[in-house]
């Protein structure tokens, strides 16, 4: 009977679920926002961003050489493609870089800014009381004086005196130090926070581009003057550039001339004269390595310089196709530059030049080279080629690059054509082609623009995150506690300590402070 009124009532009541309680949507939110926000999440995120920054020094950038990447396209037509969808060509621009970037933002924030509030109550709220049983503590002495001592005095004194923070409790002192370890650790997590500020800002509203300048030649600060460009994300083109212009007068560079470093570089000096706006008054400035001019919030940086030999080419009808400077590339540090010369506009056929200038040529038994880098025996030495005329396609080519899938280098008596000339010298192309002729060369310098807002901001995140972890490292909590008590009719001082940390002196410190407290005389007695 009593079986079936059992069955009875537990049929009659509810079933219970048995699984968890559903979150619902505010559940699922708050968990997300946790699981974002803990120290695991963030140190992950740092993790991926320094994994993620990886492919940016393996695979050419589109920002930095954009030339690499077009011939790594070519070279690769499968993998390339593939690159290019992943964003690898343009890492730090790319959807699941910034993904992470802002993720280890909003982990850092989540992280820091809740840890400030309970910080702030620890620094105000007063060192604990004592425990029960002092005795237990890591470090511990004990000793015996007159029922009339004033050592909770003496001992507020030696405490303060040791940079402790003292609260006097009913027969006992508690005093606590090395609150700004928490915030040592704190400041540091701030000061990534405030990095990552700075390094957005610039980011997002800086640029940096390059242009390469021959001797005597000008440059405008527009974007169609620059060999390279790299806008931020903000970026707002020509309206957001300073109005200057420059003029590179002339270039100093000497070079060590014996010795185990000969050749050397010991100098590099452009003259510029420039102006601030198109009405300033003109300005010179002396532009040196790590001596960059300020203009309106940007740099100018002088990164780099070669040889820019000046040719005249003169086609089959005997006009002139091409006249003036090339500039050449360096290819070691001898100077041995690389370049080519084009003449698109040559008639009946087109022309095209690649080859050499030797600053200070020698020839040796696999040809001429360089064997200095200043300009002692400055030598031409080319090949030609040759084409039929093609239509404007407006494609953009590198001046540095010839295009030889259209072109047939010229021979002669068989053999490859090639040409060695001095300056002043000229050279009679075959079959009636036209001519070269070496006039001169002049210097180039490159210059880089820079504008990069948040560079004080991110600095001053980086110094402050080195003193909040120094502060980590080096700042010492710890907490003292001296009780005083009856025991038998005795009067008996305990002096305890506990290191919030590793430890690191603490009996030390706990026996000089028992020290200072006991009162001078033999009758004196320490108890374990």
């Amino acid at each position: 009977m009593t079986e079936i009124k059992d069955r009875i009532g537990a049929s009659s009541r509810p079933e219970e679920p048995s699984g968890p309680p559903a979150l619902g949507l505010v559940g699922w939110l708050r968990w997300t926002w946790r699981q974002l926000t803990s120290m695991k999440t963030a140190l992950v995120l740092l993790f991926l961003l320094a994994l993620g920054a990886v492919p940016g020094s393996l695979v050419p950038q589109t920002a930095i050489d954009p030339i690499k990447v077009s011939d790594f396209l070519t070279a690769h037509p499968k993998l390339g493609p593939l690159y290019d969808k992943l964003g690898l060509f343009d890492v730090y621009k790319s959807a699941w870089f910034s993904a992470i970037y802002l993720l280890l933002f909003i982990s850092l924030i989540g992280c820091v800014v809740p840890r400030l509030s309970v910080y702030f109550r620890a620094v105000r709220a007063r060192p604990p009381k004592p425990p029960r049983n002092l005795n237990r503590l890591p470090g511990y002495e004990r000793f015996e004086v007159e029922a009339d001592s004033d050592v909770l005095e003496v001992a507020k004194r030696e405490l303060r005196r040791r940079r402790f923070r003292v609260q006097t409790y009913d027969g006992a002192v508690s005093a606590e130090r090395g609150y700004l370890r928490e915030a040592g650790n704190l400041l540091f997590h701030f000061s990534l926070i405030l990095a990552l500020i700075g390094f957005a800002w610039g980011s997002l509203f800086g640029y940096r581009g390059t242009v390469l300048v021959v001797v005597g030649n000008g440059f405008s600060n527009t974007l169609a003057q620059y060999d390279d460009f790299t806008p931020g994300r903000a970026f707002g083109g020509d309206d957001d550039l300073p109005p200057f212009s420059l003029t590179v007068k002339d270039f100093q560079v000497k070079f060590q001339q014996d010795g185990p470093q000969k050749g050397a570089a010991r100098e590099f000096k452009a003259q510029l004269e420039y102006q601030e706006t198109p009405d300033s008054p003109q300005k010179s400035y002396v532009l040196q390595v790590n001596h960059p001019l300020e203009l309106d919030g940007s740099s100018l940086f002088l990164l780099g310089h070669g040889y820019a030999p000046r040719v005249t080419v003169r086609d089959g009808q005997g006009n002139v196709a091409f006249s003036g400077p090339a500039p050449f590339l360096p290819q070691d540090n001898n100077f041995s530059s690389f370049g080519v010369i084009k003449a698109p506009d040559a008639r009946p056929e087109t022309l095209g030049f690649e080859g050499f200038f030797l600053p200070t040529a020698v020839i040796g038994q696999d040809g001429p080279v360089s064997v200095f880098p200043d300009d002692l025996n400055p030598q031409l030495v080319m090949t030609g080629y040759y084409g039929r005329p093609q239509p404007e396609t407006g494609k953009p080519e590198s001046v540095y690059q010839l295009d030889k899938s259209k072109l047939t280098q010229f021979e002669q008596n068989g053999d490859k054509w090639r040409f060695q000339l001095a300056p002043g010298q000229s050279a009679t192309l075959p079959d009636k082609a036209g001519s070269i002729t070496f006039d001169g060369y002049s210097r180039w310098v490159k210059l880089q623009v820079s504008h990069t807002p948040g560079t004080h901001l991110a600095l001053a995140g980086i110094l402050l995150a080195i003193l909040g972890l120094m502060g980590s490292l080096f700042v010492h909590p710890r907490r003292t506690w001296v009780r005083v008590r009856d025991e038998d009719g005795r009067t008996v001082v305990e002096v305890a300590g506990l290191d919030r940390g590793p430890e690191r002196g603490l009996g030390d410190e706990i026996h000089a402070i028992t020290k200072s407290l006991k009162p001078a005389g033999p009758s004196n007695q320490e108890q374990p």
